[in-house]
């Protein structure tokens, strides 16, 4: 029986194979998951063979850590640009609860949670993690400290109201991916909590129009 014969790659200058390499990692990420991130995989996508992934990339910790980091970067991106959008602080919090919490992300929620188990022992990756939610805690940190200057919110520590927050949107999105409770009310039940931790009557974080 004959042998398949693979096909040569096409030549590519390093910074082209660099990026395919990175866009495929990400791809295999979003449909099965950082765990399914592996040489193999990523050779597949691109078509390659594994030795010439892993001569551009020969840190595969790095290259999860990197995955990682693009694919929620992104979400962040955009729903910070979503949000500026609202006037008022009251109206971006509303919409941020409303975005995080509609279903429309769990694959990203997926990310972070398998993020979080790997990140025990890949080093690179558990920065990673340290550094967008950080950068998670300071957009939602604005918001609130900016709800607090215009008198919408009430509270003396916004670092905190904002770190809480961003437990309870993980807490519930994670809950979500196994379908425990009615995850299809995550977005109402954590709205009622919000507003009694920032002062508000009940409803004044209802989603809103347009």
């Amino acid at each position: 029986m004959s042998t398949p014969v693979r096909k040569k790659a096409a030549r590519k200058s390093p910074a082209e194979r660099s990026a395919e390499v990175a866009a495929a990692a990400r791809d295999v990420a979003i449909e099965h998951g950082l765990y399914a991130v592996t040489l193999r995989s990523v050779a597949a996508r691109v078509g390659v063979t594994p030795a010439l992934v892993a001569h551009y990339e020969p840190n595969m910790d790095a290259l999860i850590a990197s995955t990682f980091s693009a694919i929620v970067g992104a979400e962040l991106t955009e729903v910070g640009e979503l949000i500026a959008r609202r006037d008022t602080p009251r109206e971006r919090l509303s919409l941020l609860l409303a975005t995080l919490l509609d279903g429309m992300r769990d694959d990203v929620t997926v990310i972070w949670v398998e993020a979080w188990a790997l990140g025990r022992r890949n080093e690179a990756l558990a920065r990673a993690v340290r550094e967008e939610m950080d950068d998670w805690r300071t957009v939602v940190q604005d918001v609130v400290v900016a709800g607090v200057a215009s008198g919408d919110f009430e509270t003396d520590d916004p670092a905190s109201v904002a770190w809480q927050l961003l437990g309870m949107i993980d807490g519930l999105n994670a809950h979500a991916l196994v379908h425990w409770e009615d995850s299809g009310h995550r977005g109402s039940r954590l709205g009622s909590a919000v507003e009694g931790m920032l002062g508000l009557p009940r409803g004044a974080l209802a989603v809103p129009a347009g």
